[in-house]
């Protein structure tokens, strides 16, 4: 039994994948043009901003996969949504340690910090998680390998 039907799956990562492209795109292209010390922190990141595009290509191309059927897509996407969840689970990690770090009266209330993350966390991982779970079910990989 499919936990989400996969066409669901399928185009939800794959139109989240390309707003998450065309949203990286503006802001590259934003910053670039704001000025000296935005473009020169471009040069620092660029290889950050390049693993993110290929992670998120790899979440469309997954998504497209997984419409298609085909059995590479089902391995794709379940490698993205795995990333995913590492990636947001170290970056609120470094958000902690750094708002750890702030001064007492620049810092927000702890509550509203971690309010702030599980708010982010929660979904992303309950979609990823029931993404994996239904990629792994024995109907769907019926359906892939035929």
């Amino acid at each position: 039994m499919e936990l989400v039907p996969l066409s669901f799956i399928g185009w939800f990562f794959a139109l989240a994948s390309v707003l998450a492209l065309a949203a990286g795109a503006v802001l590259i292209m934003a910053m670039h043009r704001a000025g000296e010390l935005q473009r020169r922190f471009l040069v620092q990141s660029a290889w950050n901003d390049m693993a993110l595009f290929g992670i998120w290509i790899l979440g469309l191309a997954g998504g497209i996969g997984v419409i298609q059927l085909r059995p590479w897509g089902r391995d794709l996407l379940e490698f993205f949504c795995w990333t995913l969840i590492a990636l947001t689970a170290l970056s609120a990690a470094s958000r902690v340690v750094a708002l750890k770090r702030q001064s007492a009266d620049q810092r927000p209330s702890w509550v509203a910090a971690i309010a702030g993350l599980l708010v982010v966390l929660i979904p992303i991982f309950a979609i990823c998680g029931a993404t994996i779970a239904t990629l792994r079910s024995d109907t769907v990989r019926q359906a892939f390998s035929s």
